[in-house]
């Protein structure tokens, strides 16, 4: 829900426009390459508001997999917070794929996962699981906000 969040879950930074789960979220212990973050950035939240970004999501297996295949296809390990972007670019090509189209994709390779390779040790051990927020528990983390709703 895009509405005034904090930064931080101390509550101590200024009230930031933001999609957020709200600043008291806690999130599933799985592994979230980096991304436990309870908002999306004030910049990218407005980007998205104003429809001049889409967001995508993409679940914990789908995205060790599109590390995989770029590590193989490129000789690169990306960071398990890239692997998101990679997921999505594959899922853009692969759309384009089937419809016939040329685009020009591009995303961030934010960093390498050098230091990420027990992840990926867990990735191939079937220690990272699917993981789906419900919509009562996202609920149940915004009606502690009592923040306003921004239209």
């Amino acid at each position: 829900m895009f509405r005034y969040d904090f930064g931080d879950t101390v509550g101590m930074t200024p009230l930031l426009p933001m999609y957020t789960l709200g600043h008291n979220f806690v999130p599933a212990p799985i592994h979230a390459g980096g991304l436990r973050y309870h908002g999306a950035g004030a910049i990218v939240s407005q980007l998205l508001k104003d429809g001049l970004i889409e967001a995508s999501a993409h679940d914990n297996i789908e995205v060790f997999e599109a590390g995989v295949k770029f590590a193989k296809a490129e000789g690169i390990i990306p960071a398990p917070e890239a692997t998101h972007g990679i997921a999505t670019a594959i899922k853009e090509a692969e759309r384009c794929k089937r419809e016939g189209k040329s685009e020009t994709i591009l995303f961030n390779l934010c960093g390498h996962g050098n230091f990420d390779m027990k992840a990926y040790q867990d990735y191939f051990e079937g220690k990272i699981v699917r993981h789906e927020l419900t919509d009562a528990e996202i609920q149940n983390s915004l009606k502690e906000l009592d923040t306003p709703i921004i239209a």
